[in-house]
């Protein structure tokens, strides 16, 4: 069973910047592709940014284009996320997602294994 674990997230000025990262492990060389996604409470869970192919091919959403940077190591089933220029609407509990299949997107039905999620806090 695939495990995947979050670790990186904590609280900064808005301006600032946080390095999520995310490993997976009890793989079988079954991941592909791997995104980030955020959930404040009363809200539904969104993404962020995904990337396949060992991070030949990423995708972001609008809200965070030129401020996050997603990056795939395949061969060691990581994924992080530099986030940069961060602002008070970016707090949230952010999670990673894998899937071995070949969706470069951020509809979180498309991902089979989910990471427990790190806080991420920006204060104004």
């Amino acid at each position: 069973q695939v495990q995947l674990v979050e670790s990186g997230g904590g609280s900064v000025q808005a301006g600032g910047s946080l390095r999520l990262s995310c490993a997976a492990s009890g793989y079988d060389y079954s991941i592909n592709c791997m995104g980030w996604f955020r959930q404040v409470p009363g809200k539904e869970r969104e993404g962020v940014a995904a990337t396949c192919s060992g991070g030949y091919r990423t995708y972001y959403v609008g809200s965070v284009k030129g401020r996050f940077t997603i990056s795939q190591d395949s061969a060691k089933a990581t994924v992080t996320l530099q986030m940069n220029s961060l602002k008070p609407e970016d707090t949230a509990m952010y999670y990673c997602a894998a899937d071995p299949g070949d969706y470069l997107g951020t509809s979180p039905q498309a991902y089979k294994y989910w990471g427990q999620g790190t806080q991420v806090t920006v204060s104004s």
